[in-house]
């Protein structure tokens, strides 16, 4: 057994046991046509293990805090999916240039106060980010919350993340990719 798979085993274990919460039931895992339309929407592809969790384990609603939001299809009364969420967080970013939403960043866990966690799709490993939008300014908004997905799934299983009470002073790093990847490169 590899080591994501591992993970996921721990992952579905605690997800079958524990609603984040406004969850009351772990949503049925989606199909491959729905990673499929979620992509297409996007843009760009899910990392192979933020897809694994969508397809093996459920359409959100377990993980830290509020868990993971929905793919691609938002709950009658819940909060936006996670494509949605995006598309939207894009959409305002072209409207309102001081605070714009980086390219292939998806938000996948709202923490209240409109914070998400998110994972960078587009970089080489999938970085886990805070985006604490409460700062004066963009540039003072977005945080390195785990190296990679597995480490933030894995804080989450082993109670270590820094959302845990006993953990609250745990402090993270700014994410120093913000305005590289926020920025337009002009045309030639």
């Amino acid at each position: 057994m590899t080591e994501n798979e591992q993970l996921l085993t721990r992952v579905a274990d605690k997800a079958r046991n524990t609603r984040p919460w406004g969850w009351t039931s772990l949503p049925e895992p989606v199909d491959a046509a729905t990673v499929a339309r979620a992509e297409a929407a996007l843009g760009f592809r899910l990392p192979p293990l933020l897809a694994d969790l969508y397809l093996r384990i459920g359409d959100g609603g377990f993980g830290p805090e509020y868990g993971l939001l929905p793919l691609l299809d938002s709950p009658p009364a819940g909060e936006p999916a996670a494509v949605t969420q995006y598309l939207a967080n894009r959409e305002h970013a072209r409207k309102d240039p001081d605070w714009p939403w980086p390219e292939g960043v998806l938000p996948i866990s709202h923490w209240g106060c409109a914070m998400y966690a998110c994972v960078d799709c587009r970089g080489p490993e999938p970085t886990v980010l805070l985006f604490e939008p409460n700062a004066d300014d963009a540039d003072h908004a977005w945080y390195v919350d785990a190296p990679s997905l597995a480490h933030w799934l894995r804080a989450w299983v082993d109670g270590t993340g820094w959302y845990e009470e006993m953990n609250e002073e745990l402090e993270m790093a700014p994410w120093t990719d913000f305005r590289i990847r926020t920025t337009a490169t002009p045309a030639p």
